[in-house]
């Protein structure tokens, strides 16, 4: 994803870097010049307000994925620890009944 972002942005700055300096060795007048530097910024600030949002948008997607995902670990987890609880409650119950039992055995022999 980082890569991607930085790929992203290298390319949108190339391509301004690029198209300014086009304009600048141009054989052109000077005002003719300056309006298509002052258009040619525009476009390369639209680019990368564009891009800006595509990044946004893709890492609000990867960060909503990836706590879907801890959420569905987190209620497994959950679920996991409920039914070992389960398990240990049950095997101490059956303790406690063996102990009453040796107990009542107890009581009866003295």
């Amino acid at each position: 994803m980082n890569n991607t972002g930085n790929t992203l942005l290298g390319i949108i700055a190339g391509s301004a870097i690029g198209a300014a300096l086009g304009i600048l060795f141009a054989p052109e007048k000077g005002e003719i010049t300056r309006r298509r530097i002052a258009d040619q910024a525009a476009a390369t600030r639209d680019n990368l307000a564009e891009g800006a949002i595509d990044l946004k948008d893709r890492v609000a997607d990867t960060i909503s994925t990836k706590s879907e995902t801890l959420e569905t670990r987190m209620e497994g987890l959950v679920s996991d620890v409920s039914y070992k609880t389960e398990d240990v409650i049950k095997a101490l119950e059956q303790k406690l009944a063996q102990l009453k039992e040796k107990n009542k055995k107890l009581q009866k022999t003295s």
